[in-house]
């Protein structure tokens, strides 16, 4: 699997605003945070920031405010925004081949197994990154499974 660095920087940017929500990262009223002062925290270049916020609010995932008491949250509880959402607002769907989802492709022969390959694969991302919540992220408590899956060192090599 590989992932933008505008998805990087997006999930990123979440889990920082996540993480400035008054109360926890599952619920609670965020005040507005700047992109300087999200782009420092994480060290997101600021103009390439600015842009992916813009996408990040055109999908529904933060909302914006100008003025000097402006700023950026998110627009839901962390909890209930998943990073396959968050992938899916920057890049589009999860996993595609040569640019087509996996069911539209046509595998002739000894090949043709390879489109159950790539729809498996699309499944096991999306069973990760939908279970996976930009709270979990923020709070550093993922889900068992994902933990698990973590913690087996073949996962790093």
């Amino acid at each position: 699997m590989r992932l933008s660095a505008r998805v990087d920087y997006a999930l990123r940017a979440a889990a920082e605003l996540a993480a400035v929500t008054d109360g926890t990262a599952t619920g609670g009223r965020s005040r507005p945070v700047t992109a300087e002062q999200i782009a420092r925290a994480q060290e997101i270049p600021p103009k390439f920031l600015e842009s992916i916020l813009l996408q990040l609010r055109r999908g529904g995932i933060v909302h914006a405010q100008r003025g000097p008491e402006g700023g950026y949250w998110l627009a839901r509880p962390a909890a209930e925004i998943s990073l396959a959402e968050v992938i899916r607002v920057i890049d589009g769907p999860l996993a595609h081949v040569r640019g087509q989802r996996p069911e539209q492709l046509g595998y002739q022969g000894a090949a043709r197994a390879l489109q159950d390959v790539w729809i498996a694969l699309r499944a096991s991302e999306r069973e990760i990154l939908e279970q996976v919540t930009i709270a979990d992220v923020a709070t550093g408590t993922l889900p068992g499974r994902v933990s698990e899956l973590a913690a087996d060192p073949r996962a790093w090599s």
